[in-house]
């Protein structure tokens, strides 16, 4: 696959099975996303992988904790499961904003590593999703993850093997539509 197509047919995919990225491909994954813009190598960024059995326990018990601290219901505690299920490997994705920075760019640097995460993956014949929603802002999780005071949860970058591979065609989209030219 060459970058264009890759570029083109990158689609998201929640059905998500084992096998995952193994060392050496999630090193590669890893390695793409450290070579986004990161405003002067301030590496604005940090990932948390949650691939190994006990990692993802932890992971499904914070999403569930975040529900009942919130009091959420118990729909969103089945979306909870569902969620803490849904792939065999979970990269977290955290901006890590250096002090006297623009915070917005090291931010969207942030964005350009979640992003080239799901290339990298795509690229190698996985497939993921970008989950955001209540879980990014849970304090349960940032607590998990460590993050100061200034750091904010990206993505949770779910990453396995997708039952339906034929899924990435491109889309074609009439750029026009919200595309102007000078």
């Amino acid at each position: 696959m060459d970058s264009l197509e890759l570029l083109t047919t990158r689609r998201s995919s929640k059905n998500l099975f084992a096998p995952a990225p193994d060392e050496l491909q999630l090193d590669s994954i890893l390695q793409a996303a450290t070579q986004v813009p990161d405003h002067g190598g301030l590496t604005p960024w940090r990932f948390v992988v949650i691939n190994s059995e006990t990692g993802l326990q932890r992971f499904q018990a914070a999403l569930c904790d975040t529900v009942t601290h919130n009091q959420m219901g118990e729909d969103a505690m089945k979306k909870a499961e569902r969620v803490g299920k849904m792939a065999p490997m979970v990269i977290a994705v955290i901006a890590s904003p250096k002090a006297g920075k623009p915070e917005w760019e090291q931010t969207l640097s942030a964005g350009c590593a979640a992003y080239a995460i799901q290339l990298a993956t795509n690229a190698q014949g996985f497939d993921n999703v970008w989950i955001t929603g209540m879980w990014v802002h849970s304090p349960i999780l940032r607590d998990a993850f460590a993050c100061s005071e200034s750091e904010k949860i990206i993505g949770l970058m779910m990453i396995g093997t997708s039952e339906n591979p034929a899924l990435h065609q491109p889309k074609n989209t009439d750029v026009n539509e919200f595309t102007q030219y000078w």
